[in-house]
């Protein structure tokens, strides 16, 4: 059974580091369809040199590891306990070598356990079959998503859908909301896995199953095939596109199952997932622990030569500044900028707001930038730190804090994705600051602009949630909420419940 720690590394790493085709082959498809010259153009191209360097580094697509979860099929006598012993095993190992980052965090203590092993981490879900094999599948589904999951007790009242009956046209407007919800913060365009029925638990269970499906399949249950179908046409009429700045393609997947429930409940359970869908299996021989096959190497055809096309140049403003940066500077900016960095930025995620609140910060940030970034970090073999992966994280947590920070330190631009609400809009407005959204997801091409880790403080918080102080050159990102009070998100989620009214009335009887 120890010889089995190899494969399962092998399959962390590849997971972690190299999209499988199915995945690739959506994308790609969603390329077709997006206009030439757009921002979501721009997106789909920054996401493509991601996939390519992450693959030719072997490095995260994603910094956020996400948690974990493995479905496993095991023969007869395959003694369980000695496998979860070499996932745990291998999971350390791939923390450790950087293919992981640390993302195991105490709910009481908040103490990160540095190499994602915990209580409750990893997730393993056993289940015994008759074949003499064992299949092991992986799917490493990052925080950003993640809270975009959606359970929908019905009957129920959905804005801009109105009233969601016990039926599959209610079904159907539950779906329609949970991409609508989502809109760029998931890290769209993205891929969902429906569950209906069961209770609770067994219905997000369920969800998350569907995304281990391959992403061309065909359901087998002729009402749920089309379901499918129309979801995947009107869902992409919403018109949030990649990471929600607009544009022809929303959702990139959709799979549903169905189970029995109980008389009293009927629940409609939706698991976002990321355009980075990292998910991957192998079949494994038990006697030898070698890998004797990999799962997702079956898809519809490649054009290997197909690359998105950004915008040239003369389709928009690129202004290029280096911090620290003025308050003329930030006042000239307008939503659709797309700006290029250079010069010092400091990482900031959920435990660096809550202190900054009631405390100073280490460094001077007047005029400076913070990176909602967790990083992936490690140390080369002279002991200077490294940037492995450090793409950004969702901006909505820090909601509470931002516009209070924003004030108190004299903040110029907060880096992030999928936007921020009023009270930071205000605060940009009345104190001279912008936000600028970068890709999100794509964690070596950020990571590929960091020139040199200057330092880092609080530690303690665990290396996610420390303050890194970056030195980045040709950060590419965004100008989506300005300081004259313009929000691209605020736009595009108006203008996408809008259309969704559109399809309030019933289609299935």
């Amino acid at each position: 059974m120890e010889s089995i720690k190899g494969a399962i590394y092998d399959l962390i790493v590849e997971t972690s580091t190299n999209l499988p085709p199915d995945v690739r082959y959506a994308i790609q498809k969603a390329t077709e369809k997006e206009n030439e010259g757009t921002r979501a153009a721009l997106a789909l191209s920054t996401i493509a040199d991601n996939i390519q360097l992450a693959e030719t580094n072997v490095s995260p697509i994603c910094q956020d590891t996400g948690l974990p979860t493995f479905l496993i099929k095991v023969p007869v006598g395959v003694n369980q306990l000695q496998l979860t012993d070499q996932i745990i095993e291998a999971i350390r190992e791939a923390t450790k070598n950087g293919k992981l980052r640390p993302n195991s965090v105490d709910s009481l203590t908040g103490e990160n356990s540095g190499d994602n092993i915990g209580i409750g981490t990893p997730v393993i879900h056993y289940e015994q079959w008759e074949k003499d094999i064992i299949e092991v599948r992986l799917i490493l589904k990052g925080g950003g998503c993640e809270n975009k999951n959606i359970q929908y007790s019905l009957p129920c009242d959905l804005p801009g859908l109105g009233r969601a009956g016990r039926d599959l046209d209610g079904i159907r407007k539950c779906i329609l909301h949970s991409v609508y919800q989502a809109q760029g913060q998931g890290c769209s365009a993205g891929f969902i896995g429906v569950g209906i029925g069961g209770d609770r638990t067994t219905g997000y269970e369920l969800a998350k199953k569907q995304l281990f499906r391959p992403v061309h399949d065909t359901n087998p249950v002729p009402e749920l095939q089309k379901l499918e179908e129309y979801i995947m046409e009107h869902a992409n009429k919403l018109g949030i596109g990649t990471m929600g700045f607009g544009g022809e393609v929303t959702l990139l997947g959709c799979k549903i199952g169905a189970m029995n429930r109980i008389p009293a409940s009927f629940f409609v359970s939706v698991a976002y997932n990321c355009w980075a869908f990292r998910r991957q299996g192998v079949t494994i021989d038990p006697k030898t622990g070698n890998i004797i096959d990999w799962l997702y190497k079956e898809a519809p055809s490649l054009d290997q030569s197909l690359k998105p096309k950004a915008a040239s140049a003369s389709d928009r403003r690129i202004i290029e500044l280096t911090t620290p940066l003025s308050e003329e500077q930030i006042r000239q900016l307008k939503v659709g900028d797309v700006v290029i960095l250079n010069g010092i930025v400091h990482t900031g995620r959920d435990a660096l707001h809550k202190y900054l609140i009631d405390h100073d910060a280490p460094v001077d940030l007047t005029n400076g930038v913070i990176y909602h970034c967790g990083p992936v970090m490690l140390k080369d073999k002279q002991g200077n730190w490294v940037a492995k992966a450090a793409g950004p994280t969702t901006s909505i947590r820090e909601e509470p804090y931002q516009a209070d920070i924003i004030k108190k330190f004299g903040i110029r631009a907060i880096i992030g994705k999928g936007g921020m609400g009023k009270k930071t809009l205000k605060a940009l407005q009345e104190h001279g600051a912008v936000y600028l959204n970068a890709i999100g997801g794509a964690a070596q091409y950020y990571a590929d602009c960091i020139t040199h880790v200057d330092g880092v403080d609080f530690l303690e918080f665990g290396i996610p949630e420390a303050m890194w102080h970056l030195q980045v050159k040709n950060f590419a990102a965004i100008v989506t909420m300005d300081a004259h009070g313009n929000s691209l998100h605020r736009d595009v989620e108006q203008s996408s419940l809008e259309k969704l009214a559109k399809l309030k009335e019933p289609v299935f009887k």
